[in-house]
């Protein structure tokens, strides 16, 4: 399994990790903002050091499923893809996104920089005082030690398998709340 905790991705685009529920959410969302490079679904936050999607899902290893952006930093800031992670999860159930309940589904923000630290932190403090969510945040602001890419038949799973029931149920809405609400910021417009 790749291993990668640096803050550059190999063709020199920065990197962000992320974990709001179950990955294929997120990877669906985040292949389609411009700026972005490449999505990768994997595991961070744990244990164990041969993660798999089976042990991951037991909660036995520590893991949350994670995806990791390489970004364009002059096409989209860490800040907007924040922006992107907070309106598609709720940040304020703890290990939990809709049915999906466990430490593997937490909301954390991996941070592989301080500067990401920060801003992870100006953004949550921001949400706080606006009083965005009615419950408190309780997204993890953790350093990344250890990113472990999933196996291959998690990647660009929605794109695959849109008619898959979790999919069409799960994952399509909030790809649609998505282009709703960042339709300027979209690779192409969406059919």
């Amino acid at each position: 399994m790749n291993q990668q905790n640096g803050n550059r991705s190999g063709d020199g685009n920065l990197l962000a990790t992320l974990a709001g529920g179950c990955f294929w959410c997120l990877e669906a969302v985040y292949n389609e903002l411009r700026g972005v490079e490449s999505v990768v679904s994997g595991y961070a936050g744990g244990h164990d050091l041969s993660p798999t999607y089976e042990a991951v899902c037991s909660g036995t290893t520590g893991h949350a499923e994670v995806v990791q952006i390489a970004y364009d930093p002059d096409m989209v800031s860490f800040r907007e893809l924040l922006e992107v992670f907070f309106t598609i999860h709720d940040p304020t159930t703890l290990n939990q996104q809709g049915n999906d309940v466990g430490t593997q589904y937490r909301s954390a923000v991996y941070f592989h920089d301080e500067d990401q630290r920060l801003i992870a932190e100006e953004v949550i403090e921001e949400m706080t005082v606006a009083e965005v969510w009615d419950d408190p945040i309780v997204t993890e602001i953790t350093a990344l030690d250890m990113f472990f890419e999933a196996e291959e038949y998690h990647q660009r799973y929605f794109e695959k398998n849109p008619f898959q029931p979790y999919c069409f149920v799960v994952v399509r809405p909030k790809v649609s709340k998505f282009r709703k609400k960042f339709v300027s910021k979209l690779k192409k417009q969406a059919v």
